[in-house]
């Protein structure tokens, strides 16, 4: 969920790029991603169930740092000019609170499962639409808040709190949706000085750092079968990022956005085929209400852009 290596739907698009505004395009892309991601969730799913995933999203992410030192190296200036920034103590933090993100997501999905895992963290969007005026000092109206309640009422009925015993680790995905929400907040803001192409480099360069660092630490010998389904959760990784930034050359954002919710359709089919998981009447009507209330947001932001 990673949109989310994960870096999902938010990651901004190198600004080299230009834009064609073939939207029929960019929605096809913007799918053709969400397949991706999809299936990087469900080879996560399987390889944290079998590994450390912290040595896991640490081999992610050396593949992950290389594309981006790749894409930064063709750059005009290359990866200096790339790399350059005044404000690198952010930077550094952006990177380290997306490869967090993922450990808590790819966490989540090896003790709730994909379906329930990814229903709760679709609510992303509307966590950044309510944190965007304390964190950004944005205006959120009367329509966002109500779209964004109705949005939480629908991770209320996912999570069912008051029904039965609690699942406290049904918490878990809800953070990581929180978490990314500031990423792509704090994504904003660094944008406000830096190029998207510095902060991409940084998202990945300052990610492979830290994981490296804690995941060194949780190595253990991997069969040979599962090293072939590590090449292709990194390959997964690339052409995923490789299909939105093409996304995002042919339409805006905000005409593919909503097509972003079609990750919940593949990862919940692959719950169900794949992993044998059950989506509960609960989690079907907790997800449509939160796409709802994400969509209306989206459409919002747009009317008023």
């Amino acid at each position: 969920m990673t949109m989310r290596p994960d870096a999902r739907i938010l990651e901004p698009r190198p600004p080299q790029l230009t834009q064609k505004n073939n939207v029929s395009a960019g929605v096809l892309l913007m799918i053709a991603a969400t397949v991706v991601f999809a299936m990087q969730d469900g080879i996560s799913r399987h390889l944290a169930g079998e590994y450390n995933t912290f040595m896991v999203i640490m081999v992610r992410y050396w593949f992950f740092a290389l594309f981006v030192i790749a894409l930064a190296a063709r750059a005009p200036g290359g990866i200096r000019a790339t790399a350059r920034t005044d404000q690198l103590g952010l930077q550094i933090f952006r990177g380290v609170l997306l490869v967090a993100e993922i450990c808590v997501a790819v966490y989540a999905f090896t003790v709730l499962g994909l379906v329930e895992s990814v229903a709760v963290f679709i609510c992303y969007p509307l966590l950044v639409a309510a944190l965007s005026g304390p964190v950004l000092g944005e205006q959120v109206g009367w329509r966002r808040w109500a779209a964004i309640s109705v949005g939480l009422i629908g991770v209320l009925i996912i999570l069912q709190p008051g029904i039965g015993i609690f699942d406290p680790l049904a918490i878990i995905p809800f953070v990581s949706a929180l978490m990314f929400a500031l990423y792509g907040l704090i994504t904003r803001y660094a944008a406000r000085r830096d190029s998207t192409a510095t902060s991409f480099f940084w998202t990945g360069v300052a990610g492979m750092v830290a994981m490296t660092l804690v995941g060194i630490w949780y190595w253990e010998p991997m069969s040979q079968g599962d090293w072939m389904w590590m090449g292709i959760l990194c390959l997964t990784g690339v052409t995923g990022h490789w299909l939105l930034i093409k996304c995002y050359e042919m339409a805006e954002a905000s005409a593919v956005q909503p097509f972003a919710y079609f990750h919940l359709i593949w990862a919940a089919a692959l719950g169900v085929i794949v992993f044998g998981e059950v989506i509960r009447t609960n989690v079907a009507i907790g997800a449509s209400i939160i796409v709802a209330a994400g969509l209306f947001t989206l459409w919002r932001e747009r009317v008023k852009g």
